[in-house]
């Protein structure tokens, strides 16, 4: 992990195994399978939901400055605990997690390379008894940070202006064939196709077959060498609703070291349904192959413990 530009920001199963019960350290499952986390979590670990306990319940947009701090509290998370995140596939909501942490300013935040899938093959044990209760914090939030989300009117701005957009979903929905990702349900968006000028690069590409991220070496090939992406200057990446673009994001940022990655959360559930957006279909002319270690753009293979 050294060759990342942050290699601070991801530690092993070992590490987390040997920090389980650290008072100043708490883990956070944060998964797609909700029943993961009742089949088997790593010790210690509290959960966070992602859809009930970082979404607000009303409006189309995450929770309250103050519901934030409630959160943390109610999990034992103080303004200088150390968080790891981790969850599966690939760690997918995991960094969805870590994102939203990052957007209301919490510093100490980590990713357990690889997350329940390398937990599993590294044959580290699971708990199976409910969610630990720690005691209560006083947690103090930060007002939710521009830096690293992009919202509509700025996509629409940056796309007009011919800046990096990184459209990280599968082949089939980039081209307009697909509304929803394989296998998966339609959500909503009434067209198919993708932002004018976006690079497709799905999201799983940056991962190996255990679910730890590839190396920095590979990762320059994927996003510098072969798709162009420029280093300085703003990118933003986005999906369907945020939650895979955020696992780019945290490979753009923090494993790259590209200097200002935002990430549109309203992703094209938002764009496809916005009348007036532009948007096209199709591949474009330096459409990119897809490694031959892939079989499929998602991971949906199912975890056992």
């Amino acid at each position: 992990m050294a060759d990342y530009v942050h290699p601070e920001i991801l530690v092993s199963t070992a590490w987390v195994d040997e920090h389980k019960h650290d008072p100043n350290v708490r883990i956070v499952e944060s998964d797609e399978d909700v029943l993961l986390y009742y089949q088997g979590h790593v010790p210690g670990a509290v959960r966070i939901d992602w859809q009930n306990d970082l979404q607000d319940q009303l409006v189309r947009d995450y929770i309250s400055k103050e519901q934030f701090e409630k959160l943390c509290s109610e999990k034992g998370i103080a303004n200088d605990t150390t968080v790891v995140f981790y969850g599966d596939k690939n760690n997918w909501w995991a960094c969805y997690a870590f994102w939203v942490f990052k957007l209301f300013g919490h510093e100490n935040c980590l990713l357990m390379n690889g997350g329940r899938k390398r937990w599993e093959a590294d044959g580290r044990p699971w708990a199976k008894e409910d969610e630990p209760k720690y005691p209560a914090t006083t947690y103090t939030a930060k007002e939710p940070t521009s830096a690293i989300r992009a919202f509509k009117d700025e996509v629409l701005k940056h796309m007009k202006q011919g800046k990096q957009l990184v459209d990280v979903r599968s082949p089939g929905e980039f081209t307009g064939e697909l509304l929803h990702m394989p296998d998966y349900p339609q959500e909503g968006a009434l067209r198919g196709g993708h932002i004018p000028g976006a690079v497709n690069i799905p999201w799983a590409w940056a991962a190996n077959e255990d679910g730890t991220f590839k190396s920095a070496k590979e990762l320059e090939k994927l996003y510098v060498k072969t798709n162009g992406l420029k280093r300085r200057g703003t990118t933003i990446a986005y999906c369907r609703i945020g939650e895979r673009s955020s696992h780019t994001w945290f490979v753009l940022h923090y494993l790259l070291g590209f200097g200002n990655v935002k990430n549109y959360d309203g992703s094209w559930t938002e764009w496809g349904n916005t009348v007036g957006a532009p948007i096209e279909k199709g591949h474009p002319v330096n459409t990119i192959a897809e490694p031959a270690s892939k079989k499929t753009e998602e991971i949906a293979e199912p975890e056992t413990v």
